[in-house]
């Protein structure tokens, strides 16, 4: 049985899929925010749909970050780092990629175990 959270006509936020819970793209509310408040912004519906699934930051398998500017990985890794608080951390990437606003500087989308 698949569960959708939050879904939309051409995505939905997340999914749970046997005991699997997949994040789409989450990106920041507020546009014209820094770098670091949209990082903030956007680790805190990761961490909104992972309650929701009734799992954890723990249980966090893989994170993709999306950057159109490669620059910012410095700054989006303070504040990655500061969040994630884990002994051991999940599988990652970090890409360099045009998002579909131009003035969005981050995109995460993840993978956990419910």
């Amino acid at each position: 049985m698949i569960k959708h959270l939050n879904p939309g006509k051409r995505l939905s936020g997340a999914v749970i899929s046997n005991g699997t819970l997949y994040i789409s793209g989450q990106v920041a509310d507020d546009p014209n925010a820094s770098l670091e408040e949209q990082a903030r912004q956007v680790l805190a519906k990761i961490d909104s749909y992972l309650q929701q699934a009734g799992t954890t930051r723990e249980k966090l398998a893989m994170v993709n970050i999306f950057l159109p500017n490669i620059m910012d990985f410095d700054a989006m890794n303070a504040v990655y780092d500061a969040w994630l608080e884990m002994p051991v951390a999940p599988a990652r990437a970090t890409v360099e990629a045009r998002l579909a606003n131009p003035s969005l500087r981050i995109e995460i989308s993840a993978i956990a175990e419910i």
